[in-house]
């Protein structure tokens, strides 16, 4: 599908929104002023001042309010010698989740995105999770997910992480193992598509990650870039980096509903209370299914006992 995309002041968009009157859709996106459809063209303007046109006709129906690379300039970020070229070109992005919570699982998600795709997801609210509340990470996710990015998610429930853990698997290990997976069913779902690279939010040396996907019995992709805070630089590393924090809400809620009280995150002492208590209420062996049961938090809980 076709995009351009304006930045234009508030007149403008008012102009614009009187123009589109007729053809205004009865739902408008999150922080959006307006979203119209007229023929070969679905146009969305934003609260920013950015409009969005998608359609045969995008780059059409711009042009008759601006030049739809007239804002190239405001856009692009700043780069370093050292970051990819390719960063603000179609490539896809990998993060994960869940990581360093005792309840729940580790969650990784891939993302592919094209660059007008890119400027989409940043007006949705796209960013570095890391700056977002869980409650924000929910609403943008809901909207990103009915765009036509292609994505993946992988999740390593409780069981199968312990059951990894007990084998001798390092948690560097398992999430190698899961970005490879993830970055894969994206590939595979491109098929002939073309991309321009492959992000990965570093969390140790590439020689290391590749070891531990080919000790997996998989064959590591060796066209990948490995970058730490990558969620700061490439949108496809930030929407994967949210949607694999929303899918580790979605495993908290659940586990939240089993135990009957609401699952506190991390792995502060409140956990450590929390654990205790469900020791006391169903029992040591409960804690196989809903956690990471090698966190030193459980022997803490057993003492509070």
């Amino acid at each position: 599908m076709a995009h351009a995309v304006l930045k234009v002041n508030q007149s403008t968009i008012q102009q614009m929104k009187n123009t589109y009157q007729s053809a205004i859709l009865p739902s408008t996106p999150p922080h959006a002023h307006f979203a119209a459809k007229v023929s070969g063209c679905t146009i969305t303007a934003y609260q920013s001042g950015k409009v969005v046109f998608q359609g045969n006709e995008a780059e059409k129906e711009a042009s008759r309010w601006g030049n739809p690379g007239s804002n190239d300039k405001k856009t692009k970020t700043k780069t370093t010698k050292s970051l990819p070229t390719f960063l603000k070109e179609s490539h896809m992005g990998s993060d994960e989740a869940g990581t360093g919570d005792y309840f729940g699982p580790i969650t990784v998600a891939c993302v592919y995105a094209t660059s007008e795709q890119q400027e989409l997801l940043r007006e949705l609210g796209v960013r570095d999770s890391k700056t977002l509340t869980d409650d924000t990470i929910r609403s943008v996710m809901k909207d990103v997910l009915l765009t036509d990015i292609t994505y993946s998610s992988v999740v390593l429930d409780n069981p199968r992480y312990n059951q990894l853990k007990a084998k001798g698997w390092s948690q560097v290990k398992m999430k190698a193992w899961m970005h490879h997976h993830a970055i894969k069913n994206v590939r595979e779902k491109l098929g002939e598509q073309s991309f321009e690279g492959t992000v990965v939010d570093q969390f140790c040396e590439p020689a290391t990650f590749h070891k531990a996907v080919r000790e997996t019995g998989e064959q590591s992709f060796d066209d990948l870039t490995f970058m730490t805070k990558a969620e700061s630089y490439s949108t496809p590393v930030a929407a994967a980096s949210m949607l694999a924090r929303y899918r580790f809400l979605q495993e908290i809620d659940r586990i939240s509903e089993k135990v009957g009280f609401s699952i506190q995150k991390g792995a502060s002492n409140i956990v450590d209370r929390q654990i205790a208590r469900l020791i006391k209420q169903k029992g040591e062996g409960t804690l196989n299914e809903i956690a990471k049961t090698h966190f030193a938090n459980t022997q803490k809980a057993k003492k509070l006992l």
